[in-house]
């Protein structure tokens, strides 16, 4: 057992059951569960609402922790501290960063958090990136989710990172994530990124454009248009 509550964010991912049940057994208590809400901040601040301890672990419905992940260890935040993020694997084009990873986060923060497409980067106070890397974020879980990952994070990569990533950064991690080709669905990921940096051109700097990203329904239709046709031949 840990001092921190526990929440999985899910939507509609389809192995967020088995890995609900794979967090809860390595964190070693229960793990709330937040899941089909539409809008991704509005669902980011009701897990605030879910949990009793200020400070609590926040992981997506496509993150599996490693199983020798150690949440005993785990220090709380210090003060003026928003946020800790660890870093998670990617299967299709092995990058290793805070992408999907597993978050200890404040409630205050979460309730207070004001407006950035990257939802969390709108957060009041510092936000940590821990080096040690606490498992896989599953995002090839079907063609839609694959592309639904490349697409949605080289948009925000081609904006400009909001949590202060060097553009040499940022366009190390979009030529990965364009030449995605490792595991299940790889060439959807691959696919959603080019589709992403031409959404990103397309829209210019223009933040109500961007809300799309976080739209769960528009995203679908996106790539029924662009990409559907492709994924019922495949």
């Amino acid at each position: 057992m840990t001092g921190f509550d526990a929440v999985l964010l899910s939507y509609d991912e389809p192995q967020a059951d088995c890995l609900h049940t794979r967090l809860a057994h390595v964190l070693g208590g229960p793990v709330k569960r937040l899941h089909g809400v539409r809008g991704m901040r509005r669902a980011y601040r009701l897990t605030a609402e879910l949990v009793d301890t200020e400070q609590f672990f926040l992981a997506d419905g496509d993150f599996a922790i490693d199983e020798e992940f150690s949440a005993g260890d785990v220090e709380p935040l210090a003060d003026g501290v928003a946020m800790r993020v660890w870093q998670a694997a990617n299967p299709v084009n092995g990058l290793i960063y805070g992408y999907g990873g597993l978050k200890l986060i404040r409630r205050t923060a979460l309730r207070e958090m004001g407006q950035a497409v990257d939802v969390l980067a709108a957060l009041p106070g510092r936000v940590e990136f821990c080096r040690q890397t606490a498992g896989v974020t599953q995002v090839n879980q079907s063609a839609f989710h694959a592309w639904k990952a490349g697409f949605r994070e080289c948009a925000m990569l081609a904006r400009g990172s909001e949590y202060g990533m060097t553009d040499a950064s940022a366009q190390k991690r979009i030529a990965a994530w364009t030449a995605s080709g490792d595991g299940a669905f790889a060439s959807y990921a691959a696919a959603g990124a080019r589709d992403g940096l031409d959404f990103a051109q397309a829209v210019g700097r223009a933040p109500e454009r961007f809300e799309a990203l976080n739209d769960p329904a528009w995203l679908l239709q996106h790539f029924a248009v662009l990409r559907g046709g492709q994924a019922v031949a495949g």
